[in-house]
């Protein structure tokens, strides 16, 4: 029912398709939106080199390269810690402190390639590194480097990440991470390197920018094995931008992925096939756009649910289209007002017959039933309407084979699939 939905703003709202034209089953087109997340469990430190002498008196052992180098000035709070190690070396510590003698807690890079403090670093703070390796005839060998961290900039990014705390989600629940403005192009590789994921069980994924760099999505090449318990961190205070403007803040967040329950719709036969975990629990009788205003086909997901909410579409430009209606259990699927809703007006042509602005239509009953199974993150698939799902009306994620998803990443993608991870 309807077109344009104008649904309550999740927080902050974030532009995605400026020039866009869409239509939906809403009260008016909502743009997409940014959420707030929680400060993340911390930030990190970029690199250069420095020097400390250690060793025996009697052979002095060369001492460690560590960046950023000592005496270095204005690094930004996102700086991580790095060292040149000699061949058969192996770091045994790191030390990271500030001049106030509180210890810095960090972790590794998968790759060994930098040392990531848990936290952001304290704008125009004084830091010492200090780094320790044995090497392979056992001998100790030492880095130290005293750095400075920049003043707090005064152009940030606005950032926001989508995915809470004790939060149970549906099994095609992308990571959504959003920017305003948006990262250049340019910058997307550095940002990207700081954006972790975890899962447990482990599973391969990736990350895919859209939107002008607006937005990025991280999933895994199929759905997210039920139970699956994701650890986001997204890293970017501090980092600094090619534009002149640094990361706000960071921000984390432990949710799990529930049940699997994935819907699918055809358009041949007007049905909906409800699927959960694996065994088909219900098929329910649909109405899909008429042609004048179609359903689009692709693979959405649930981003947002209200039991009851008032479509309003008094400007829409058409005056055909222009009503306020009353509407139970609605499911948000895209940002141009594409719902899955109650229609108790068109249960007499549901299964037979299109007649809706766009969005999927059910009988009260059904809605009711579904509304009661779903999740934020379930997918549904629909298929064979006369529109194509247009990328970032909504999380569009699933709607890309795993081969065209990895090409919006930022850096190279192994085969399989990972991204940038903490020891």
């Amino acid at each position: 029912m309807g077109r344009f939905a104008r649904a309550g703003a999740l927080v902050s709202t974030l532009t995605l398709m400026a020039s866009l034209t869409l239509t939906g089953c809403g009260d008016d087109q909502k743009n997409a939106e940014f959420v707030d997340g929680p400060p993340a469990v911390g930030s990190s430190v970029a690199a250069e080199s420095g020097t400390a002498p250690s060793g025996s008196a009697a052979s002095p052992a060369p001492s460690l390269k560590v960046s950023p180098a000592d005496g270095a000035k204005n690094k930004p709070v996102s700086t991580e810690i790095s060292v040149k190690l000699p061949a058969g070396s192996k770091v045994s510590d790191v030390t990271l402190t500030a001049s106030n003698g509180k210890k810095v807690e960090g972790r590794w890079r998968a790759d060994g390639s930098s040392w990531v403090p848990n936290s952001a670093l304290k704008y125009g703070t004084r830091y010492t590194a200090t780094v320790t390796a044995a090497g392979e005839g056992g001998e100790t060998r030492q880095g130290t480097s005293t750095f400075t961290t920049m003043a707090k900039p005064g152009s940030v990014i606005a950032s926001g990440l989508y995915l809470f705390d004790d939060r149970t989600y549906g099994v095609a629940m992308p990571v959504v991470t959003e920017f305003h403005p948006g990262i250049p192009a340019k910058d997307r590789a550095a940002v990207q390197k700081r954006m972790f994921v975890r899962t447990d069980p482990p599973q391969p994924g990736a990350w895919h920018w859209v939107s002008n760099g607006t937005q990025a999505y991280y999933r895994a090449p199929e759905y997210w094995k039920a139970g699956t318990k994701i650890t986001v961190r997204i890293g970017l205070a501090g980092i600094p931008l090619s534009n002149g403007r640094y990361g706000n803040v960071d921000r984390s967040a432990t949710a799990k992925i529930g049940r699997s329950f994935v819907m699918k719709v055809d358009n041949a036969d007007k049905k909906m096939t409800v699927t959960q975990d694996g065994q088909v629990v219900r098929t329910i009788p649909v109405s899909l756009g008429k042609k004048s205003t179609p359903s689009s086909s692709g693979t959405m997901v649930v981003m947002e649910k209200k039991e009851s909410t008032t479509f309003d579409t008094r400007d829409d430009p058409n005056p055909a289209n222009r009503y306020v209606t009353e509407i139970d259990f609605a499911q948000r699927l895209t940002w141009g007002g594409e719902y899955i809703h109650a229609a108790p007006w068109s249960e007499h042509v549901q299964g037979r017959q299109n007649v809706s602005h766009g969005c999927v239509n059910v009988s009260m009953a059904q809605a009711k039933w579904l509304f009661s199974q779903t999740k934020v993150g379930d997918p549904i698939t629909i298929k064979g309407t006369e529109r194509k799902l247009v990328a970032g009306n909504g999380w569009t994620a699933w709607n890309l084979s795993w081969a065209a998803f990895v090409k919006g990443s930022a850096l190279p993608v192994p085969e399989g699939g990972s991204g940038p991870a903490l020891a």
